[in-house]
């Protein structure tokens, strides 16, 4: 595979910095541009992030220099630059809408970790083992747009990545009911316990249009390409319930589920085993060799434990049981950070260059 150059749009916040860690030594990509706001614009990266840095390891070395460019501003002059960019930008939606469509019609895609897009009916919202066949959408995007190489993708919710992943499988047993309670890390506000003392002892009931998101977003997972747009499929049936909960890094689902035909436990945990997707049928390089992970022991996953399995990309389920009201009730974790934020939009940016769309 060829080397592609890369931007970060949004390079200081929390998830630009995890773009930072996961691309430094990444296999495809080369970072030559970060942006951010017109505050950070002309300082070098090491000092436009500055004590803001908060992941485990340092700022790499050959991004510490970097001089950050106005994401807003400086356009034309990025996209001149590089092959595309990925988004993590903290704007309102309207603008971010704006924004990205301004990169993509200067020509350079856009691989996006925002919302604003994710219910544009061209615009693919992929998971890459799930719906990769969504990209195919892009060819109708671009003739709306105007562009030859120009589109945007995005990533789907972050919490989604814990529980879809587990039901969508299963889609062949009719799914008609899922009842979901989220449990989801602060980082996942782009907070740190340093910055957020109030969550240390704590839970909130109460994560801002998270819940909305939850319901809506699989819907388009599911969805089918019809015409020039993505239509979401209108089952199966969503209810959600998101808590903060003081933890760092790691969203956790209690997955409640009911089938039109009822599966064998049996039947489940062989599907999990052997799934796979287009991801691995690529070999992509962020892609985990095995996507679902079951645990057999009653006390697992734990999020401390099992959140960085395959660098992060991994699924973890456990606690498949029978349930009295619905079918079946199990426990799901992802890192959301890696799988759910950065990590997922380099793999769905690997399956885009490995399908042609970065060329």
């Amino acid at each position: 595979m060829k080397k592609y150059n890369v931007g970060v749009i949004g390079a200081t916040g929390m998830v630009g910095q995890r773009f930072m860690t996961i691309l430094d030594s990444h296999p495809w990509f080369e970072v030559k541009v970060l942006a951010a706001s017109p505050k950070s614009a002309g300082k070098r990266y090491s000092d436009a992030v500055g004590a803001k840095w908060c992941m485990d390891t340092d700022i790499p070395e050959k991004m510490k220099d970097i001089i950050v460019m106005d994401a807003t501003a400086d356009v034309e002059k990025i996209a001149s630059q590089v092959d595309f960019v990925f988004c993590a930008v903290d704007m309102k939606k309207d603008d971010i809408k704006a924004l990205e469509e301004a990169y993509a019609k200067a020509e350079c895609p856009v691989v996006s970790n925002n919302s604003a897009h994710r219910h544009t009916p061209d615009v693919p919202m992929v998971v890459p083992e799930l719906n990769a066949e969504h990209i195919n959408i892009i060819p109708a995007q671009r003739k709306r747009l105007g562009t030859k190489r120009g589109f945007i993708a995005v990533k789907s919710n972050c919490s989604l990545q814990s529980y879809v992943p587990a039901l969508f499988p299963l889609s062949e047993f009719g799914i008609k009911d899922v009842l979901v309670c989220t449990y989801q890390a602060i980082s996942g506000a782009g907070k740190t316990f340093e910055t957020w003392p109030e969550m240390l002892d704590n839970v909130i009931p109460y994560i801002g249009g998270e819940e909305e998101k939850s319901e809506k977003e699989p819907l388009k997972i599911w969805g089918k390409i019809e015409g020039d747009e993505i239509v979401p499929a209108k089952s199966p049936n969503f209810t959600a319930q998101c808590l903060r909960v003081p933890v760092s890094n790691g969203h956790m689902g209690a997955v409640f589920v009911k089938f039109e035909n009822k599966p064998s436990k049996e039947e489940i945990l062989n599907i999990w085993k052997n799934f796979s997707g287009r991801a691995q049928e690529l070999d992509l390089p962020s892609a985990p060799k095995q996507f679902l992970n079951y645990f057999t022991e009653d006390n697992m996953p734990q999020t401390k434990l099992q959140r960085n399995l395959e660098g992060g990309m991994a699924i973890s389920i456990g606690r498949l049981r029978e349930d009295t009201q619905y079918d079946y009730k199990f426990v799901c974790l992802s890192h959301n950070t890696l799988r759910g934020a950065a990590g997922g939009a380099v793999l769905m940016a690997e399956l885009l260059c490995a399908e042609g769309y970065m060329d």
